[in-house]
Order: C-alpha cells, then structure tokens, then sequence
C-alpha cells in the first residue's frame, strides 16, 4: 500500500480491512476458499485484509456475497465511500469553477461556531479584499485550467464573509508572519488588504495572531488547515482537499493550534508587525 497522505486516512482503510476479515472469519470462510470462490489470486484476499490493497465496490460485494454477508454490504460500500471521500482531488471538486466549489462551504461555515485557522502563506479567504481574492483566484484559474467564473466566485467568496459579522462565529487565526509578506499583486492591493486585516482583527469575536520570523519555534509550519469547531479539520495542498473527521485526528490538530498559537502575538503587537508589513511595501 503507498503512503497515506494522513494517517488518518490509513487508520479508516485499516479499520474496514479489519470488518473485512471479521466477517469472513465469523463464517468459517478462509481465505483461500474465499479467494477460489471469487476467482481471485489467492494473494488478494490477504492484501485486502491487510489493507495492502484498497477494495474496489465490486471486491466488497463480492466478498458479502461469498461469506452469506450480502445484508452488510450497503453499509460497507459505504464506509469505503465515506473512506476515500477524505481525499479529492481539488481539480476535480473545482471542474464546475470556482463560484460552486465556493458556495458548496456555505453549509459548514453557517453551523460551525468556532473557527481555528492557520495560514503560512496566505490571508484567510474570511479577511480577504476583494482584489486579494481576485488575484489569487485568477491564479488557481489559470494554473489549474478550470472553468474562467472569476467575478462570479469573488463574489461569492465576499458574500461568505458575513459569517464573520452574523450570528455567534469565533474566529482564532494565527498567520506566518511571511503571509504578510507574500506579495501577489501591486503594492497599493497589499496594502489594502493588510489595513483591512487590521481592521478585522479588532472585532470582538476575531482573534488575529502572527508568528514572527524571528520566532523560537516550538512547532514547525505545515499546510494550512481550518478546524470546523471539533466536528473536522480541511487541509488544502496544491492538487488534494483533505477533510478529517476522525475525532481523535481532530484533535492532535486542535493540539497542533494551541502550540502555534503559544508562539504567536496578538493584540497591539500582531497589529504592529502588519503595520510594518505595510510600511516594507515602499521599501
């Protein structure tokens, strides 16, 4: 089996091998027998049950049906849906654009009531400006090769700001303080959305904290990744969206905010180093 992307991701295809190999066992099948009765190399029930080799829909009825299992068979296929569902390509969840792959976290961002954020490179989507979020997604358009809705995703990413303003949401954001710095556009749309970062920032149900460069790390930088109350975690690479909601996962990343958050300042402090920021724009 290759690596998995999360260990998460490699303890659910473990944990169904294993009601695999239980319920083959529970009807006095081997696996030899099994693998003669479904016409497979006697090697594949032994890969399967190992979670060496991932089932495909049709392994898994089979299986049902040569162990007299055929009634858990719907409820199987559909842990290895839920399984494989933790990892999507984001070229594929962005085929439609980027307007639909927007507003399919409206649902999630209206029911969580407490986000923890952490960025290394980039504003949150919640604070961005609107030319912020302009260049950005012109760049994931044009690198990616998905449909050109440009206008129409940057306003749907601007409409989903209201969560911020609305209702009973928290917001803990901690930044790379290199996120300040990563230009990707002129000076004068940087600016803009650094000085609305300030403002953001002192809002009553946002905190903003940024780790300085000059930091004593006790935790190293990673990928982004939103936490959804404890409900799940995103993490977005380059080409996957990973959704974990694996309770005991959730929570190293829970875990894995609080020591981010222990290096990072808040208050007057973070929103002096984002001053600075602006101010290194005209250097």
């Amino acid at each position: 089996m290759p690596n998995e992307p999360t260990p998460a991701i490699g303890e659910a295809r473990a944990a169904l091998a294993a009601r695999l190999r239980e319920i083959r066992a529970d009807a006095r099948v081997s696996a030899i027998d099994l693998a003669r009765r479904a016409g497979w190399p006697r090697s594949k029930v032994s890969k399967i049950e190992h979670a060496r080799q991932a089932p495909s829909i049709d392994d898994i009825r089979t299986w049902c049906q040569h162990v007299g299992a055929t009634d858990q068979a719907a409820d199987l296929v559909a842990t290895r849906h839920a399984v494989e569902g933790m990892w999507v390509e984001l070229r594929r969840l962005q085929r439609t654009g980027l307007r639909r792959f927007q507003d399919s976290f409206v649902p999630l961002w209206e029911r969580t009531r407490q986000f923890r954020i952490y960025e290394a490179g980039v504003i949150p989507g919640l604070f961005q400006t609107a030319e912020y979020a302009r260049a950005r997604m012109r760049r994931i358009i044009e690198f990616n090769g998905i449909p050109d809705d440009l206008e129409n995703a940057v306003r749907a990413r601007m409409d989903r700001q209201r969560v911020v303003h609305a209702g009973d949401h928290t917001f803990a954001v901690v930044l790379e303080e290199n996120a300040l710095h990563a230009r990707i556009g002129d000076t004068d749309m940087m600016a803009a959305q650094l000085a609305h970062l300030i403002t953001v920032a002192v809002l009553p149900n946002v905190s903003v904290g940024v780790i300085p460069r000059d930091a004593d790390r006790t935790m190293w930088a990673s990928p982004g990744f939103w936490i959804y109350d404890d409900e799940r975690v995103i993490v977005e690479t380059p080409s996957a969206q990973l959704t974990v909601t694996q309770p005991r996962e959730v929570a190293v990343y829970a875990r894995w905010f609080v020591e981010l958050s222990s290096m990072a300042v808040v208050g007057s402090a973070a929103r002096r180093i984002i001053t600075d920021a602006i101010t290194a724009l005209d250097a």
